[in-house]
């Protein structure tokens, strides 16, 4: 086997890697924070010793030294602020491949997948961890030491600056609760909404071809007027709250020079301790009000984490990197039953045939007799419900999702033909670095190369510019020219005569019978009967089984002349 589950907990996993990092900053964080001491000193000496002893040359040394201790202060917020991008960029290093890797295994597996928001929830918990939320919850638990200071001062100033946190930390507690569920179900409103929109735009011809416009934009309007509705309920219960944490705030700054004052006096403290103690009073409540003012982010950052985690724990991994070589052609198929993903019914039953290097099978059948599922089950999209599809030994499906994919040796053409940003060139080549004579191979032998030539820059036209000015001939035969880049010994192409016309069909059969004698393995789907001519073995699928396999005159002798109808399934 190629596959196994990833363990669990992936980025705890990864984040535990960067534990001596983190450490570096709780270090970093606890220097900044006892030299924050430095400026309630400065004041205590100023008003207990400078006034009181009105030297001058106190007055320059302790200046000097708090004006060094800025710069010691700054350079450690530098270094700490370093350390924390590092651990972000380290974070996305790590996950976005694995991420794009995991959202492209679901889809394939027809699970639901918003690659959108995957992407920013990685971006979200980036920032998360070099923004201002991330410092205040790591400077928030040095309250308890800007308490004891106070009690050194006095117990009521401790005791007041405890009290202080706790009310602090009950508004924050329903901040939470007003605001985290809504704020889940908000983005769950945002995806429907961006997905309704992303699908209208994908289907721009046919939306305004068929008159669904305004259909369209009313059912994306309700998920979107959905989305704000819920924003909005955060956003107000998250302002009731702010507005009430601003009046506490203001109003404990206030009541803590108060009680300094009274006890000042009545003498228990000195007036420079009334400065101190509220300095210390105002630095002990800030990480919490900031924490505070940034919830949204912390419930934001929180989700971002839970959903990436649990696409990465569900995703399966390529076990092994051992390299197995390109592939002969060989193909077996024993006993295979097909449930697509996601879905209860039964597509394909008891399909068993094999192919030799050189064999080409044609696949024919009704629509909806299951043909396209085979084509996908051939190439490893899916996997068996029962049985086996193996490749030279290998499982297909275990090798498409391995280390080095099958994908790489093998020529496939779907029946949805699509395009990447980037040139004709690169999208034959399949996205990687285009071999000019590979690639003029492969569009001479889909017939496409003097219709590139056409193009206005030839083969370095921009697909994103002219795909949707190809006609669908030229579209099949770039996207055959794409399958057979690098000469693959395992083709299998679903329909690939659909949008050709006769002379074209005829030229593709000549194609294929030159590539089937050059020790190929081709198999293809058609509804037509002249592509049949370029096979050695023809099956018969009806209704999700194999009505009829073996040598092509063979089976024509068996069945009775009947069309054979495209299929779409």
């Amino acid at each position: 086997m190629f596959l196994h589950p990833p363990k669990s907990k992936p980025i705890a996993a990864l984040l535990d890697q960067c534990r001596k990092a983190f450490w570096l900053v709780a270090a970093g964080t606890f220097l900044a924070e006892l030299i924050s001491l430095a400026p309630i000193l400065y004041t205590l000496n100023m008003y207990d010793r400078v006034l009181t002893s009105r030297s001058e040359v106190t007055l320059i040394s302790l200046t000097g030294v708090v004006l060094a201790m800025y710069a010691f202060w700054g350079m450690v917020e530098w270094l700490r602020g370093r350390l924390l991008i590092r651990i972000s960029m380290r974070i996305d290093w790590e996950l976005a491949t694995k991420l794009f890797d995991a959202s492209f295994r679901r889809h394939v597996t027809r699970r639901e997948i918003n690659v959108h928001q995957v992407l920013g929830d990685l971006v979200q918990l980036r920032q998360f961890m070099t923004g201002t939320p991330m410092l205040a919850l790591m400077s928030a638990p040095f309250a308890v030491l800007f308490i004891v200071i106070c009690a050194l001062f006095h117990p009521y100033l401790a005791m007041f600056c405890l009290a202080a946190t706790l009310v602090l930390l009950f508004t924050t507690y329903l901040t939470s609760k007003a605001t985290t569920s809504v704020l889940a179900e908000a983005n769950v409103q945002q995806g429907r909404a961006n997905k309704l929109a992303a699908a209208s735009l994908q289907q721009s011809e046919a939306t305004l071809g068929l008159g669904m416009r305004d259909a369209l934009r009313a059912r994306w309007y309700r998920a979107h007027q959905q989305f704000l509705g819920q924003q909005a309920q955060a956003s107000e219960a998250q302002g009731i709250l702010g507005g009430f944490s601003g009046f506490l705030s203001r109003a404990l700054q206030s009541l803590a020079t108060a009680l300094g004052v009274f006890l000042a006096i009545n003498g228990l403290i000195t007036g420079g301790m009334v400065m101190a103690a509220t300095f210390l009073i105002t630095k002990t409540l800030t990480p919490l009000q900031l924490v505070m003012g940034a919830w949204k982010d912390i419930t934001a950052a929180r989700q971002a984490y839970a959903r990436l985690d649990a696409l990465l724990e569900e995703d399966v991994l390529p076990e092994t990197q051992v390299t197995l070589p390109a592939p002969s052609g060989k193909l077996v198929v024993e006993g295979m039953t097909v449930v697509p993903p996601g879905a209860e019914a039964t597509v394909l039953q008891n399909i068993q045939f094999s192919l030799e290097p050189g064999d080409a099978l044609a696949i024919v059948g009704p629509s909806a007799s299951g043909k396209s599922s085979l084509v996908r089950m051939l190439v490893g999209l899916w996997k068996p419900s029962q049985g086996h599809v193996r490749l030279d030994g290998a499982e297909l499906y275990d090798w498409a999702r391995a280390a080095i994919p099958v994908g790489q040796h093998v020529g496939y053409l779907s029946q949805d033909i699509g395009f990447f940003e980037g040139t004709v060139a690169e999208n034959i080549a399949r996205m990687g670095a285009p071999e000019s004579d590979q690639v003029i191979h492969a569009a001479k032998l889909a017939g496409v190369h003097e219709a590139i030539l056409s193009f206005p820059q030839g083969y370095e036209t921009q697909l994103g510019e002219l795909g949707h000015m190809l006609t669908g001939g030229q579209r099949q035969r770039i996207a055959l020219a794409r399958a057979m880049y690098g000469s693959p010994r395992y083709l299998v192409l679903d329909e690939p005569n659909s949008a050709l016309d006769e002379a074209a069909e005829r030229a593709l059969v000549a194609v294929l019978q030159a590539y089937r004698a050059a020790g190929n393995t081709i198999i293809f789907t058609t509804h037509r009967p002249m592509l049949i001519s370029a096979a050695t073995k023809l099956m018969v699928l009806a209704a999700g089984r194999q009505a009829a396999y073996g040598p092509i005159k063979d089976v024509l002798a068996t069945i009775a002349p009947q069309p054979v109808q495209a299929e779409g399934g």
